[in-house]
């Protein structure tokens, strides 16, 4: 269960959000907020409904009134479902750089040379010493 599941009756999500329940049928006729139907056409409100119940709560006692609310809450919705495309989109991305068949990685070879490997593989290491003496004169 998360915060999307219809657990609420019409009843008991007006008592969480401290409304009539006729405030929550005006609320579900203009939009604001829109519970899931049972089979048999009753309400069933998620845990997110009631938040946004009280939200609506607090912006009409800021002064706002409903069309403003409506505004303000489809913005809202709006974003958040914009941010979660943006997860999406970021996680397909990393896979796809992660998983990518033939992706090219490349190094520096022992001669200074650009050296192309594949994805997974690693650059052979010289473990050759190289002893530097200067040449003596007489």
């Amino acid at each position: 269960m998360d915060e999307s599941t219809p657990l609420f009756a019409i009843a008991v999500a007006a008592e969480l959000a401290g409304m009539h329940p006729q405030t929550l049928r005006q609320y579900d006729r203009l939009g604001l907020v829109s519970p899931t139907r049972t089979a048999g056409q009753s309400r069933r409100y998620s845990m997110r409904d009631v938040v946004q119940l009280r939200e609506i709560a607090r912006l009409g006692a800021e002064g706002l009134n409903l069309e403003g609310i409506r505004r303000i809450l489809e913005l809202e919705n709006e974003n958040q479902a914009l941010r979660s495309r943006v997860r999406e989109l970021e996680t397909a991305l990393a896979d796809e750089l992660l998983a990518k068949p033939g992706r090219r990685v490349f190094a520096a070879g022992a001669e200074g040379e650009v050296v192309t490997l594949r994805a997974g593989t690693r650059a052979q290491k010289a473990n050759q010493l190289v002893v530097w003496r200067p040449l003596r004169r007489s």
